[in-house]
């Protein structure tokens, strides 16, 4: 079996590692819009077109599932793909029901972390007001983190520094749970652990995104196979250094 996978970057390689050590039987064909990428601060019909655009050479591939692996995609396209498509399509959405649980049970906050797009679209509303009856949820645009991880800003100093001034108007013992609501954003988990302070959990929805995957293809790790998945790594401007840079992260979450 072949499964999709799409991003504007090199985001959704966290989403893919993580399915890739849950099904590593499976083959997977993972897209970067590199056309186009970053997402999160254009317009919302712009992004639909690059989304069906970029999922039609995935389908043509012959996959029989999609995992759009991009918070800010899902919430502008995921209905029209699945119009448009007879497999599967699992898409993503910021961790903030799980985050509130958590949350709610201390008595303290959460705080989600998306892109400009993400943040301002009616479903993310939506899912905020349907299931945030205290308003306990604050939420705060990070564009800045995709550039730095679509430039491989890994340094340990200097993303500290970054979060250490996003977050200086906050004070943190109000909150319980850090809601990472872009896929770019979970490269760099341990640097934020290291920023705030001990009690504060950090979540994304790779993990759900995964066990969703796993019920709608029937768990197909369940049955035993010798067959060992492949990864094949594209993108849609085809150059050799982004796809090296592809590989580079792809190592970095192995």
């Amino acid at each position: 079996m072949s499964i999709g996978f799409f991003d504007s970057g090199l985001g959704g390689l966290t989403v893919l590692a993580e399915t890739y050590k849950a099904m590593p039987h499976q083959d997977y064909i993972y897209i970067a819009d590199t056309l186009h990428v970053p997402y999160g601060t254009k317009q919302a019909e712009d992004v639909k077109k690059y989304v069906l655009d970029a999922t039609s050479i995935l389908a043509e591939q012959g996959i029989e599932a999609l995992v759009v692996a991009c918070n800010t995609a899902t919430s502008i396209a995921i209905k029209e793909l699945r119009e448009q498509y007879h497999f599967p399509v699992i898409g993503m959405e910021p961790a903030v029901k799980p985050a509130l649980e958590m949350s709610r049970r201390a008595g303290l906050r959460v705080l989600v972390f998306g892109t400009p797009l993400t943040l301002k679209q009616p479903k993310y509303h939506m899912l905020v007001s349907r299931i945030d009856d205290e308003s306990l949820v604050d939420s705060m645009p990070l564009p800045e983190l995709v550039h730095y991880c679509e430039s491989l800003v890994f340094d340990e100093d200097e993303m500290k520094q970054y979060f250490n001034n996003k977050l200086a108007g906050y004070d943190l013992n109000q909150y319980g749970t850090i809601v990472l609501g872009c896929t770019h954003y979970s490269y760099y988990r341990d640097i934020l652990s290291q920023v705030i302070p001990a009690h504060i959990k950090i979540i994304d929805g790779n993990a759900g995104t995964v066990h969703r995957l796993s019920e709608v293809l029937g768990h197909p790790e369940s049955h035993v196979s010798e067959h060992k998945g492949t990864v094949s790594l594209m993108c849609t401007n085809n150059d050799p250094e982004y796809i090296q840079k592809m590989h580079s992260a792809w190592k970095r979450l192995l």
